[in-house]
């Protein structure tokens, strides 16, 4: 941690908030709505590109307490449910979020994230937030006292001061904290890296069904497809990073060489062309030792990231502020329930992450794959596994019990394929052998 000088005069605010992202914004939107102080520096200026398009039906509720629904509504794609295509199978497989062990979360959205983050961020300001773009934190020192000091700097390179009681670093990928304490560490049991771009006329599903997210899987990974309201399509391949240290070529023609290897999605995009180039991003897959501290949290994809195959990010980052905005709360107001308060955030970031994690690991897997395009509702599993997909990752969920079904069921075939799979090689090689 940076020794900040001691002659300089602090602005001082009850809570400071690094990024302004979806977990930023909200987390400062809920604080001051409850009367704190509350400073968001944010090094870019809105809107600005962003990845990431795709909502879950547990996001709405979220939205309508922050009292933004109506504005996402005016700039986002009705989504109302997944489909599925494999290479492996004849036809594609389609989940509606209305079948889901909650037939009430029944919508989402798709949205560009310039326009999105940009609401998130207009309402934090609406709220009593201060908010300052173009402006980089660059230090941190946590004092022996109560403070928490942060030094930034302008785009137009003015140097500022700081002080808060209490420090939120939601930073995204920046990882403002984690790096500078060296809490931050590759995801051992995931590694991706991804590849994407935006088209025009790409060829999208019919009717109502317009709006759903499609997955492909093709040799390599699997590919997100994301209709845009304004008529673009965000398409993205997700791949092991070690596929995309082979490209010999610019990322825009190796990216279109992927897209070759998935004949179902080439299809789709046989008369579309991109709007920009390509853009890859190496690996991604990391997490923190900890998410918590003396005076400070991690939240949002500050403190890890994983697979965005099941649209995680956005709902993960803003429920983490839900339930930040809580326990910060606490830490201003009580301070002796803080360390438990503390804790119990941690611990319900974890569980939620653990619930989707043990999907996303295994995504690429034929046994996954195929109970994915041949799904069956047998004692309500296949609406428990829809209800995860549309964000139900709550400690008391009523599918708790289901997802167990699902993954006992996921074992056993893997065991019979597996077996299956070492029998035959045994008989060829028996048979080699004889002859």
């Amino acid at each position: 941690m940076a020794k900040m000088p001691a002659d300089e005069r602090f602005i001082t605010y009850d809570v400071l908030v690094i990024g302004g992202g979806p977990a930023g914004s909200t987390i400062a939107a809920l604080l001051a709505e409850r009367g704190k102080s509350v400073l968001l520096l944010e090094k870019e200026h809105h809107p600005r590109f962003h990845i990431g398009e795709s909502l879950l039906p547990f996001n709405i509720p979220l939205l309508a307490k922050l009292g933004v629904l109506d504005a996402v509504e005016r700039i986002g794609m009705l989504k109302l449910g997944i489909e599925f295509v494999s290479p492996h199978h004849e036809t594609p497989s389609f989940f509606n979020f209305s079948d889901s062990w909650h037939k009430e979360m029944n919508y989402a959205f798709q949205v560009r994230r310039s326009d999105f983050d940009q609401i998130l961020l207009k309402n934090a300001a609406c709220k009593g937030t201060v908010v300052i773009e173009g402006c980089r934190a660059t230090s941190v020192e946590f004092t022996h006292s109560s403070d928490v000091l942060v030094s930034s700097v302008t785009d137009d390179r003015q140097i500022r001061h700081w002080k808060a009681r209490f420090l939120v670093d939601a930073s995204g990928r920046d990882s403002f904290l984690a790096d500078r304490m060296k809490l931050k560490r590759k995801n051992r049991r995931h590694a991706s890296a991804a590849i994407f771009g935006h088209f025009i006329d790409a060829d999208r599903l019919s009717g109502q069904a317009e709006g759903n997210i499609s997955i492909f899987w093709f040799g390599k990974g699997w590919f997100w497809f994301i209709p845009l309201a304004d008529g673009t399509t965000s398409v993205g391949a997700v791949c092991h990073p070690d596929i995309l240290k082979t490209r010999q070529d610019d990322v825009t023609s190796f990216f279109m060489s992927m897209i070759e290897m998935c004949p179902a999605l080439a299809a789709r995009l046989k008369s579309a062309s991109l709007t920009a180039p390509a853009t890859g991003t190496g690996n991604y897959s990391y997490d923190c030792e900890q998410m918590i501290g003396d005076r400070y949290m991690l939240i949002g994809d500050a403190s890890g990231f994983i697979d965005p195959v099941f649209s995680t990010g956005v709902y993960l980052a803003m429920q983490g502020a839900f339930l930040g905005a809580d326990a910060v709360t606490v830490c201003l107001d009580d301070p002796s329930r803080a360390p438990q308060a503390m804790k119990s955030f941690e611990a319900e970031i974890r569980r939620g992450l653990a619930r989707f994690s043990w999907f996303i690991y295994r995504i690429t897997s034929p046994t996954i794959r195929n109970l994915f395009m041949a799904p069956r509702n047998f004692l309500r599993i296949e609406e428990a596994v829809l209800a995860l997909l549309s964000g139900d990752i709550h400690a008391n969920s009523p599918i708790r019990f289901r997802l167990l079904l699902f993954k006992g069921l996921y074992y056993a075939k893997a065991i019979v394929r597996k077996s299956i799979g070492l029998f035959n090689r045994s008989t060829v090689t028996s048979e080699g052998s004889r002859t």
